[in-house]
């Protein structure tokens, strides 16, 4: 049985990616610096001989390193990582402090490659793996109030690539994978009915995504269905950013 840990898993995406994977027949190891939220999911999977909860905060490099040796006490091995876990703060670039932008920084990237350089000795151990990086659609198309967020997602994508081209020859895949608008918790109650119409009017679908579309994607890339697939940046948006400048007024023309 192959072991999967997931950063910021107490909740929304990383919650789901969580549940899929046990789904899929995985081990998880799901980690949180939120403790008190982290055990409560935790709880709520039922499947407690293949989850294992662990406070961690992934800017701290010592934690990180301690925890994922737990993990592979515990489960015997790792064979696979997604790097969910960010933060954001979303303010102009000129009112953006030096805090905010180390702290989105620490988390969002230094975060990703603490946790994979610790990974990847017990990967290699294990004959192999691979390793998820959740980015964003912020990675590729800049937008207001997300000037530390959006380029810690754009050096998150880089450095996936960097990892892809050193790691697949000791047999880890890595890829990345970029979120459109999805409907969280956090997404209810930050975007207004306004933003959320704005958002309908640029996406080809026409509706947010789901957290459970994301998960399947990620469970794809960790799995033996994808063991060719290795540097690439799938964005899971509904066509966003396939469909360039919205045109409202045509869409609604589209059948006449």
């Amino acid at each position: 049985m192959k072991t999967a840990i997931v950063t910021g898993a107490a909740r929304g995406i990383g919650l789901a990616i969580t549940e899929r994977l046990l789904a899929g027949n995985f081990n998880v190891a799901m980690l949180d610096i939120d403790e008190e939220n982290l055990l409560k999911s935790a709880q709520g999977l039922g499947n407690q001989g293949s989850v294992l909860a662990l406070q961690c905060d992934i800017s701290n490099r010592q934690q990180v390193m301690s925890v994922m040796d737990a993990v592979a006490e515990k489960f015997g091995s790792i064979n696979a990582l997604v790097n969910n876990a960010g933060i954001a703060t979303f303010k102009p670039f000129m009112k953006t402090t030096a805090d905010d932008w180390n702290d989105i920084l620490a988390t969002n990237l230094s975060g990703a490659f603490h946790c994979s350089q610790a990974c990847v000795p017990h990967m290699i151990e294990a004959g192999g793996g691979s390793i998820v990086n959740i980015t964003s659609i912020s990675a590729g198309r800049a937008s207001t109030l997300r000037v530390a967020y959006g380029t810690s997602k754009a050096a998150l994508a880089q450095l996936s690539k960097q990892m892809s081209v050193e790691l697949g020859n000791e047999g880890i895949r890595v890829n990345a994978v970029a979120p459109g608008p999805i409907d969280t918790e956090m997404a209810k109650k930050v975007h207004s009915a306004e933003i959320r119409a704005d958002y309908h009017d640029n996406i080809p679908l026409d509706r947010y995504g789901t957290v459970e579309e994301i998960a399947n994607v990620v469970h794809f890339l960790c799995g033996d269905e994808s063991t060719y697939v290795n540097g690439q940046e799938l964005a899971v948006d509904g066509g966003f950013c396939a469909a360039g400048i919205g045109l409202p007024s045509l869409r609604s023309d589209r059948d006449n």
